[in-house]
């Protein structure tokens, strides 16, 4: 005899692995580690002390 199979939980599983497929593909495309983002974050606070630094006050002019 052939195995029972519960289509509803069937399909469930099928979309559950396709939404994973998905979440894999948007992580791949779009998400960046806790890390890089760290390091972009303080790279970009190096980057405007040093143009806050270079910059002339107008006030003092």
């Amino acid at each position: 005899m052939a195995e029972i199979v519960n289509l509803n939980q069937r399909r469930k599983a099928a979309a559950r692995a396709e939404a994973g497929r998905q979440a894999a593909a948007n992580r791949e495309k779009f998400g960046r580690s806790k890390a890089e983002r760290a390091r972009d974050a303080e790279a970009e606070a190096r980057r405007n002390a040093l143009l806050d630094g270079a910059r002339k006050d107008p006030a003092k002019d």
